[in-house]
């Protein structure tokens, strides 16, 4: 018979698997996917979205980049756990046509969402999202919410929650060393212009 040291371990293990490694926005699973295969990829929803510094920027605009896009909050947990990662591949890829763009979905806007890319020193372009910007990405109920997308603007994988973070560096490895479809100065040379409603 388990002694009350094991018992309690094993309680302490089991109440923490019960909990999703996520802030949810609504209650939802937690679910990672690998990379989906080319022919299975959509084009992510454009969109155009203030930063920090009141400047517009357009999603489809780092069409020729590989892009890590996050929906996050300056109060969920798991966020916190990724940015400095976050920091970090923006560091070492962008000269590889590597972008994090991280999209903030904190009600109380740049109030607070500015003094804490400051304190963070977060070196990557955040946007203040909203609830529509989130309908477009199929609800997003649960933060963090992440999207890798390829070259050609298209979702190569989606991760709800925290996911680990050899798990992102290996996708974003993989989807800079293919460049299929895309030409050398990093168009898609076969792909017509999204349209806003993409």
């Amino acid at each position: 018979m388990p002694g009350p040291i094991s018992r309690g371990l094993l309680t302490l293990a089991l109440v923490a698997m019960a909990f999703p490694l996520g802030c949810n926005r609504k209650a939802t699973n937690v679910s990672a996917a690998d990379l989906k295969a080319e022919s299975d990829r959509k084009v992510a929803p454009d969109f155009t979205l203030k930063d920090a510094d009141g400047r517009a920027v357009k999603l489809s605009d780092y069409r020729g980049k590989v892009v890590l896009l996050n929906f996050w909050a300056t109060w969920c947990g798991p966020c916190k756990v990724e940015i400095p990662w976050f920091i970090e591949f923006e560091n070492q890829y962008k000269d590889q046509g590597f972008a994090v763009l991280g999209v903030a979905l904190d009600e109380e806007g740049w109030d607070v969402v500015r003094p804490y890319i400051a304190e963070k020193k977060v070196n990557y372009r955040v946007l203040l999202g909203d609830d529509a910007t989130a309908q477009m990405y199929g609800g997003v109920e649960s933060l963090p919410t992440t999207f890798l997308l390829d070259r050609n603007g298209r979702i190569a994988s989606v991760h709800v929650g925290l996911v680990s973070k050899s798990n992102y560096q290996n996708e974003i490895i993989q989807l800079l060393q293919s460049s299929a479809g895309v030409s050398s100065n990093g168009s898609d040379a076969s792909a017509q212009p999204a349209s806003a409603g993409e």
